[in-house]
């Protein structure tokens, strides 16, 4: 018989108290014992003389006391958007970068991006702030800003040279998300984007219970058109299902290739089983758009630059752009005729 994975905590056990550890104890329970997460462990009277007292008295329980406070933060942002992928390489923290640019061109809205990404923060490069620095206030600490009504907040801004590596587990990088949320100037703001990692782990739980109680508006999940990327995608939108978080769309990115030159598309990634179009379909999710590979965003990301504001008239600029639209439509916001 085929072994099969051990699950020693429920799904929503996992999703309700997604920063629950649970004690370690250096006993059995005895018979008597209320339970090492109840909220009189280690004090009851059948504690005494228990091995584990110590551990079970000092375990935290009830709700995270930072919930409140990180919701009083956030009370000034409209939006809150998070950015998924399920599998690595699809582009999503380029396609965050390209979304908050979008969003930005209005100058009447302001924008925020929170680096999820802990071990592979990308965003300041690709927003041109990599060098920048956090500014600490007794308010808090200050975003980043790129432009006038455009900020960034990533653990690149803390690290003393820009190739050290972040060699962390779980509990360090909720903690950090958790003052990236608590700590953080946001201010007033029209959209916050968070952008995460490739998966449907510690930061996607850490994220989803932190901004529960203030509120999401739902989630942008970003493919590429084979099905090799499509396979992980269903597992991030099973994620979000299980978890509560409203699927405002699918995109898929590196849909085909437009040559700089001719603008020309070809297909790149060939879509074998009906690609993010198919994908939204079969799952009854919406499709926001198709945007196409297109060599000058990579040059944009490197340069720091917006590609909105070097190429304007190319495909993918005009595929980007009917993304936006489509994800204002989900939100609930007022359709605009053009980005510009």
């Amino acid at each position: 018989m085929a072994p099969s994975l051990e699950v020693p905590d429920s799904v929503q056990d996992v999703l309700s108290h997604p920063l629950k550890a649970t004690p370690k104890l250096v006993a059995p329970e005895p018979e008597s014992c209320p339970g090492p997460e109840s909220e009189t462990a280690g004090r009851a009277d059948s504690c005494a003389g228990c091995p584990n007292q110590a551990i079970c008295a000092s375990a935290p329980k009830g709700p995270d006391p930072d919930i409140p406070v990180i919701t009083a933060r956030l009370s000034g942002i409209k939006h809150k958007v998070l950015i998924l992928s399920g599998k690595g390489g699809v582009g999503k923290s380029t396609f965050t970068s390209l979304l908050a640019h979008a969003f930005a061109t209005n100058p009447d809205k302001t924008v925020g991006i929170m680096d999820t990404d802990i071990c592979g923060p990308s965003i300041p490069k690709m927003m041109g702030v990599e060098a920048e620095t956090i500014h600490v206030s007794s308010s808090g600490w200050s975003p980043v800003w790129v432009l006038d009504n455009l900020g960034v907040m990533s653990i690149q801004f803390m690290l003393p040279n820009r190739d050290d590596a972040i060699i962390w587990r779980g509990p360090k990088k909720n903690g950090l998300i958790k003052q990236f949320l608590k700590d953080v100037e946001w201010g007033e703001m029209d959209f916050l984007l968070v952008d995460t990692p490739p998966g449907t782990s510690d930061e996607h739980l850490s994220v989803n219970s932190f901004l529960k109680e203030s509120g999401v508006d739902g989630a942008v999940v970003v493919t590429t058109p084979q099905e090799v990327s499509l396979l992980d995608v269903r597992k991030e939108i099973d994620f979000c299902r299980k978890a509560g978080i409203k699927i405002l769309g699918i995109v898929e990115n590196m849909s085909g290739f437009v040559c700089p030159k001719c603008t020309h598309e070809s297909q790149i990634f060939q879509a074998t089983t009906g690609g993010a179009r198919g994908l939204a379909k079969e799952m009854n999710i919406p499709f926001l758009g198709a945007v196409p590979l297109d060599p000058r965003i990579g040059i944009a990301c490197d340069y720091g630059e917006s590609f909105f504001d070097a190429w304007p008239d190319s495909p993918a600029c005009s595929a980007l752009q009917s993304v936006v639209r489509r994800v204002e439509e989900e939100i609930g916001l007022e359709i605009i005729d053009k980005v510009s």
